[in-house]
């Protein structure tokens, strides 16, 4: 099953968050952990790894926090999965770690490898900005069929 880990969900959310209150100035990872629900040494340690990645800045000191890198329309999904938990891949024949023992035979490595690619695309497409939106107000991406 394709599915995002915990600490992604997390990240997302609080580069969306970031995004909506960013006006405000800095959020602390207290602040979005307590408002989410979320524990605060783990949407630390998310907040850090954003940070690490370039999306998110930090700053110290008593009016410190976390604040977008750039502006929420140049930040994609890819990039907070990609700064989380590196490249996602729906399956590890399609990773450069190598062949498997079946490549001979494999008939999905190809398809398996177009559909990787497809899903790259879209989260690649999908900016916090376009998260941001209501409901109904835009579509995310359009599916070609």
């Amino acid at each position: 099953m394709l599915k995002l880990s915990k600490k992604t969900d997390y990240g997302l959310i609080a580069v969306k968050h970031l995004a909506t209150h960013g006006a405000e100035g800095s959020c602390s990872a207290t602040d979005i952990a307590e408002l989410y629900g979320i524990s605060t040494p783990l949407m630390a340690k998310v907040l850090q790894k954003l940070s690490k990645g370039g999306l998110v800045t930090a700053r110290h000191g008593s009016s410190g926090g976390y604040q977008l890198a750039r502006d929420a329309s140049q930040i994609t999904a890819l990039e907070v999965i990609n700064a989380i938990d590196g490249p996602l891949s729906i399956t590890s024949c399609i990773t450069h770690r190598g062949r498997c023992f079946q490549t001979s035979t494999c008939t999905v490595r190809e398809p398996l490898r177009r559909v990787n690619e497809s899903i790259l695309q879209v989260l690649g497409t999908v900016t916090i900005s376009q998260m941001n939106e209501e409901p109904g107000e835009a579509l995310l991406v359009e599916l070609r069929t």
